[in-house]
């Protein structure tokens, strides 16, 4: 819809400047064309060039030709406000049209005539969640969770044991059709059992997916409104039975904590704390540990036998809406899913609760698919405007790259996902990383090293105190990783994460952080020892120190 634009009559006016250069006395006339549509300055310096005009002059001729449009623009202002006068008196103009078009635009543009801002749900239930946790109805709020969980572990346990059934059942009629292969059976038969058998697990994966989906969909709907009517009835100081009702038995809560702590010392077989401290001038305190565990410990929930009481996830839940955030680096490959790989393994366990607070991990990345193939729009066509910039060898390639797999990510660029339904963390750093990291040859400037520093500085700016970092920049030991390799990666690592941490006293003024330096659980401990031993010679590690005197 196009808006009509009052047409603007111009005029044009003779400016003089009178100036002497010695003796001479000399005069310079120009048109300038009314209303202005260009800047002075620029008009300035065109008539100074075109005219040759002393550099002597530059000053008054500014001087001057700003107060001759300044007086000429008001000249013309005050003759269409005369004329716009005029035309109301005549009854040009219709007053009532003009007064209701002022008005409205008065109104738009005031902010005592705004309209107040919608309440946001989201906003709100984060609120009354963090006062309720906070709160000894907390107990409540975790007992809720833990039977959600429960219901959903049932859900996946029959999802498995279908397709286990489905899979076995496949297993004997392949073994049928191979045994008469080149008998009544051909190869093309094969292939055609092969794609129903392929089919049938489709078909029954996206049942239980969109069931799972409705479960939890449902879940995190009740969960809400149960949580907000919650705290209105809190609210009333009358409502006794409430207050009884979450109180927490002490007995529950020192049973569930013994069977924490030994679900901690079991899955947690060897690790080491350290405390530094870093800084040029002021000095800020860290704390540094060196964890033999699999990634995904810090994301599973382990079970409680004995108790319904969730609280394993109190301190996480008592963290989620505040500067105090854990974060997690998980290594993955170029492509923004979540089927293969540690990718997959990590859907499946983020899958295992409801997220009352987040979207589905699915509905996450679908959003950060639509930002990378916009920034990869945007940056391509930056690299089209500019045809001439020479580029080196390493910049053609990713130019290359991006051409082909647009909606992929390059190695040392990471995405975030958020999460309230982890055991240990709120938000994972999904890294980007390629085959090169298995080789014992990267450097600092490697794309996994840069990815680190720019994950630290993102914890820096977002409150994220707590980070989990792989040492090795693998998951998975292999063949290829030799004790030489191992101390070889860790001290590259160690030394790379050590100068991050002494830039982030510029990022964010000092704030103690916790940083863990995680190692596959296949690590021999002898291999262990050695990386322990080596962390506080690269650091400061703090130390008593004892003084003695003889008298």
């Amino acid at each position: 819809m196009k808006k009509n634009k009052a047409k603007v009559s111009s005029t044009e006016k003779q400016f003089e400047f009178h100036f002497h250069a010695g003796r001479q006395a000399c005069a310079l006339t120009v048109p300038v064309r009314f209303p202005m549509e260009e800047n002075v300055s620029d008009l300035h310096g065109r008539l100074m060039l075109l005219h040759r005009l002393p550099c002597f002059v530059e000053n008054d001729l500014r001087s001057v030709l700003c107060k001759f449009i300044d007086e000429e623009s008001i000249k013309d202002y005050d003759q269409e406000a005369v004329l716009s006068l005029e035309r109301l008196r005549t009854g040009e103009v219709d007053i009532e049209l003009l007064t209701s078009a002022w008005s409205k635009a008065y109104a738009e543009t005031t902010l005592e005539h705004a309209r107040p801002e919608e309440p946001n749900w989201d906003e709100d239930f984060a609120d009354v969640y963090h006062d309720l946790i906070h709160s000894p109805a907390s107990e409540t709020l975790l007992n809720l969770e833990h039977n959600y969980f429960v219901s959903i572990s049932e859900l996946i346990s029959e999802r498995d044991m279908e397709l286990k059934k489905l899979q076995e059942r496949q297993s004997v009629e392949m073994d049928k059709v191979m045994q008469e292969l080149g008998k009544t059976m051909s190869d093309q038969d094969v292939n055609a059992v092969a794609s129903q058998h392929f089919d049938a697990q489709q078909v029954l994966e996206n049942k239980w997916a969109n069931e799972l989906k409705q479960v939890t969909t449902i879940q995190k709907q009740e969960y809400q409104e149960w949580v907000m009517k919650l705290h209105q009835d809190l609210q009333n100081p009358n409502n006794s039975a409430i207050n009884e009702e979450i109180k927490v038995q002490p007995s529950q809560l020192r049973e569930s904590q013994e069977a924490s702590d030994r679900l901690f010392e079991e899955q947690r077989q060897l690790e080491e704390s350290f405390t530094i401290h870093l800084g040029a001038q002021l000095k800020t305190m860290h704390n540094l540990r060196l964890v033999r565990a699999d990634v995904l410990d810090f994301c599973q929930h382990k079970q409680h036998q004995r108790s319904g009481v969730k609280l394993q996830r109190l301190q996480t839940a008592l963290s989620l809406y505040s500067s105090s955030l854990c974060g997690l680096v998980l290594l993955v490959d170029n492509r923004i899913n979540s089927y293969s790989g540690i990718k997959r393994d990590f859907a499946t366990v983020s899958q295992e609760c409801t997220d009352f607070h987040f979207p589905r991990l699915e509905e996450q990345l679908e959003v950060v698919q639509q930002v990378v193939l916009y920034a990869r729009a945007q940056r391509n066509s930056k690299l089209k405007d500019q045809p001439d910039v020479p580029r080196n060898g390493s910049c053609e390639d990713k130019s290359k790259n991006l051409e082909r797999n647009p909606s992929n990510i390059l190695p040392g660029e990471f995405y975030i996902s958020r999460h309230s339904n982890l055991s240990e963390v709120h938000i994972v750093f999904h890294l980007c990383v390629d085959d090169n990291v298995r080789s014992g040859n990267i450097t600092a400037r490697d794309p996994a090293i840069m990815g680190l520093r720019n994950i630290l500085k993102v914890c820096c700016t977002h409150d994220i105190t707590t980070i989990t970092i792989p040492l090795l920049l693998v998951h998975d030991m292999s063949e290829e990783m030799t004790i030489p390799w191992c101390l070889k990666r860790a001290e590259l690592v160690f030394k790379c994460v050590k100068g991050f941490m002494m830039e982030m006293a510029s990022w964010d003024g000092g704030i103690s952080r916790t940083v863990q330096f995680l190692v596959p659980q296949s690590i021999s401990e002898e291999m262990f020892y050695q990386l322990s031993n080596m962390l506080p010679q690269i650091f400061r590690v703090s130390s008593t120190l004892t003084l003695t005197s003889k008298r």
